[in-house]
């Protein structure tokens, strides 16, 4: 039998989420699937974040992937952005974790340099090579959309290495790679944890 795993790379947003499956068959990429979900049409960024983790669930349970690559936030000016964007990745990233499913996080200009080699690179530009490299007959008018491709095909050619990326494979990894943020478990053998948040300057 073929050696085959499955990768589900994800583009983090709260107005369009990207993702992306491909099927990699004795080393090489196979296109299965690349859709979007449209966030923009919901004012309740709670709502949001509930059907994020919903929609990854799916497809998830609907494609069983080995891996999941999922797309850094960049760090901008706009705070309040950048903690909906960071909301909307860890939604994501439980999603997968509750699935025991390996994650593996990459910067934006990573994705970009393992696609076109150029860390600067357009959507555009990303877009047209990933048609290149998956023989994609047409591209979505949204190029946001993919994003989420670009990450599971940057995982792919990454694989079996370990370049300053971040790894999860489980909420074991998570808690203990995040330990200065993870409070105690809860008394009597409970599971829960409490997320510390981040200590105010007085």
């Amino acid at each position: 039998m073929a050696n085959e795993r499955i990768i589900l790379g994800i583009d983090p947003g709260t107005t369009i989420m990207g993702f992306g499956l491909i099927k990699i068959v004795n080393k090489k990429m196979e296109f299965l699937q690349l859709n979007e979900l449209q966030l923009s049409k919901y004012d309740n960024h709670y709502q949001k974040l509930k059907i994020i983790f919903e929609r990854t669930i799916e497809l998830i349970d609907t494609h069983h992937p080995d891996e999941i690559a999922i797309e850094a936030p960049f760090f901008g000016k706009n705070v309040q952005s950048m903690l909906k964007l960071g909301r909307a990745q860890g939604v994501a990233m439980a999603a997968g974790l509750s699935r025991d499913i390996p994650i593996t996080e990459y910067e934006p200009k990573k994705i970009k340099m393992a696609i076109t080699g150029n860390g600067n690179a357009s959507k555009e530009q990303v877009a047209k090579m990933l048609q290149q490299l998956l023989g994609l007959k047409e591209l979505p008018k949204n190029l946001d959309s993919t994003d989420g491709l670009a990450a599971a095909v940057c995982h792919f050619f990454n694989s079996g290495k370990t370049i300053g990326e971040k790894s999860y494979s489980g909420w074991d990894a998570f808690v203990k790679n995040n330990e200065d943020r993870i409070g105690p478990l809860t008394p009597k053998g409970g599971n829960s944890l409490s997320i510390n948040a981040p200590k105010k300057n007085k």
